[in-house]
């Protein structure tokens, strides 16, 4: 009862804080800004906003709760991340990776990689419904095999992220698919339906592209594939059984079974599988003589937890076999954490919704409403730093104005997916974008200008609302 309606100006405040901190941590930091700078940075305008809402008649203890709801609904994010790291550990070490790599290497050529990525990891994304699941692991492999052919990760990571970001947004298991439709107020089917109308032209544009350019793109110094064959042959016992794990791994997910356990098993069956397959590399990493039950379990530890790495006779795939377990995922979950407490101020103060109440008031054609939708997503993406916040949100604020223009909700939906899912890859501090980043072990802003189907899907579905091409009316 005693909130006050905050000025505009003290609402926009704790935005204008981040900005500015952020913009002059890159400027001094580089890309180290990621390792505390920018942690810090959203901490100071998460304590601007509390400032605000103290202000301006909000309880401290409401927004406490309002950040420690914020950050719980992260938990299941920061308990993958770690189980991400410990899988890229132990099947680094069973060989599941370079066996990957190795295959890889002999099917897929330089011009075609990027096209064969970004469908690749496009139809284990709609299999699995989980665009994290697909790049934390066919997506390591494509990008080592990438970097084995000579091509800049950021690229590559471009193509990981495009197709499994393209099947993710089309997936009926994925959980964005089904949040924007329930916060649009239309089925989950006819809203696959509808997106088809954008996504697909935008897909189809995005594998253009990667076709053009790896038949135009000179890859940096011709790599000696048989040498990296030979390499991996060499210190790895190299099978095909050894793509049971993987999948095993997709097949639970296919079936529902939620991330969490799946990514469990994957890391546990990739221990058994070292040991089964890998035994001499369990023994040089402990420096143990012998493999027993001590080597083994310190080898499978180390590697789920900590920086291992095997070391083979030539460089250019050593940098490929290297892993920090679940210790290289603790920057992000850092950096999500405090992303998470930005974004809970920001709503518990109703700060969020007051910066966005004067941009509704702008939308009056059906052009500039899926347009100002679109944007508003993608505000709330860097803003709240979460692509659940970035659909919830907008969902809210824009369902009724479909209505009174007599727009049908799948056009909300749409448009929810179309720029609140996609582009949150795209923001270093974002759940997604820390995430992976993290995952990849490539900067946002490196792989950022070649997340092609990211870019273009906001864009596509402006165009539409400006053309009028498939905006459904509501029935009288």
């Amino acid at each position: 009862m005693g909130d006050k309606k905050t000025p505009y100006f003290f609402a926009l405040l704790p935005i204008l804080v981040l900005i500015s901190l952020l913009a002059y941590n890159v400027f001094l930091y580089g890309d180290n800004s990621l390792g505390g700078a920018n942690q810090l940075a959203l901490l100071f305008a998460a304590a601007t906003a509390a400032i605000v809402g103290v202000k301006f008649g909000k309880k401290w203890q409401t927004i406490l709760d309002g950040i420690s709801k914020s950050i719980s609904s992260t938990t299941p994010a920061l308990i993958i991340l770690l189980l991400i790291g410990a899988l890229a550990g132990t099947w680094l070490l069973s060989g599941i990776v370079p066996a990957m790599i190795y295959y890889g290497l002999q099917i897929l050529s330089p011009e075609i990689f990027l096209l064969a990525t970004a469908i690749i990891t496009a139809i284990v994304s709609l299999a699995t419904g989980s665009s994290w699941s697909t790049i934390a692991t066919i997506g390591i492999a494509l990008l080592g095999i990438g970097q084995a052919l000579g091509l800049p990760t950021g690229l590559i990571g471009g193509a990981i992220i495009s197709g499994a970001y393209f099947g993710d947004k089309m997936s009926p298991l994925s959980d964005t698919t089904n949040l924007a439709p329930a916060m649009a107020g239309t089925d989950l089917f006819t809203h696959i339906r509808y997106m088809m109308y954008t996504t697909i032209p935008s897909f189809v544009i995005t594998l253009i592209i990667f076709l053009v350019i790896g038949f135009t793109f000179e890859t940096s110094g011709g790599q000696d594939i048989n040498g990296l064959l030979s390499a991996i042959k060499n210190s790895f016992n190299v099978s095909g059984w050894l793509f049971l794990v993987p999948v095993i791994v997709i097949t639970l997910i296919v079936k529902k079974t939620p991330a969490i356990p799946a990514l469990l098993v994957g890391t546990l069956l990739g221990g058994i599988f070292a040991i089964i397959f890998q035994p001499e590399i369990l023994m040089s990493i402990t420096n143990a003589e012998k493999l027993n039950f001590n080597s083994a379990y310190m080898g499978i530890i180390n590697a789920m937890g900590g920086e291992i790495s095997i070391t083979t006779e030539n460089e250019t795939i050593n940098n490929l076999l290297s892993t920090s377990g679940m210790a290289g995922m603790l920057n992000t979950i850092w950096l999500i954490i405090c992303a998470m407490i930005f974004g809970g101020a920001m709503e518990a103060t109703g700060l969020l919704k007051r910066v966005a109440e004067p941009i509704i008031k702008y939308a009056e054609s059906t052009g500039s409403l899926i347009a100002t939708t679109a944007g508003t997503c993608m505000f709330f993406n860097i803003t709240a730093s979460d692509q659940y916040l970035a659909i919830v949100v907008p969902g809210r604020m824009f369902s009724d104005t479909y209505k009174e223009k007599g727009l049908a909700p799948e056009n909300l939906s749409r448009s929810l997916e179309d720029s609140g899912t996609v582009t949150s890859v795209l923001v270093p501090w974002n759940t997604c974008g820390a995430t992976q980043s993290a995952v990849l072990g490539v900067a946002t802003f490196a792989y950022l200008p070649y997340c092609f189907f990211n870019i273009i899907s906001p864009l596509m579905t402006i165009l539409f609302g400006y053309l009028d091409i498939k905006i459904k009316k509501l029935k009288e």
